[in-house]
């Protein structure tokens, strides 16, 4: 994989209700079976594709350092819902801590897959606050759904 495929946070901010079969069937593929779902990508060429097609259901941006550090230890999860800690990420992958982790996940150089049994879907809350805008519309027009570039950050730690 190439160095320039940005890392992006998506997270799923409309419903089940009325999803076209085509699009829930990409949603299911992304891991984003339920509302407010989150998932980290590696934005390659096919996976572009899919968050466009889904594009009217999520909303994604790249994410930052500081806000995947929070992600993973205020919601990463181990089979059992047990919280990750820093202890088993060091002894279940090359990482000596969350924050090492976090830093090469930003960087592309790591996965979620790179530590042992850790989900790779992250369960948020709503946002404290509410969303700021429509949420069937994109965020170009005052809404919620769609590309948000670092914006993403301030929303995650809302529904952290």
């Amino acid at each position: 994989m190439s160095t320039d495929e940005p890392v992006i946070l998506a997270i799923r901010v409309r419903g089940t209700v009325s999803v076209r079969p085509q699009i829930e069937d990409t949603l299911d593929k992304l891991k984003l079976v339920r509302l407010h779902h989150a998932v980290v990508l590696k934005l390659t060429p096919s996976l572009r594709g899919m968050v466009d097609k889904a594009k009217d259901y999520i909303t994604w941006g790249e994410i930052d350092e500081e806000t995947a550090t929070l992600l993973l230890a205020k919601r990463g999860r181990l089979p059992g819902n047990e919280r990750l800690t820093d202890a088993y990420v060091k002894k279940h992958s090359k990482y000596s801590s969350i924050k090492a982790f976090a830093k090469a996940l930003v960087a592309g150089k790591a996965s979620i897959k790179d530590v042992e049994g850790l989900k790779p879907v992250f369960r948020l809350t709503p946002p404290s606050g509410g969303f700021r805008g429509k949420r069937y519309l994109p965020v170009q027009a005052g809404g919620i759904t769609g590309y948000r570039g670092n914006a993403i950050n301030d929303l995650a730690k809302k529904m952290i």
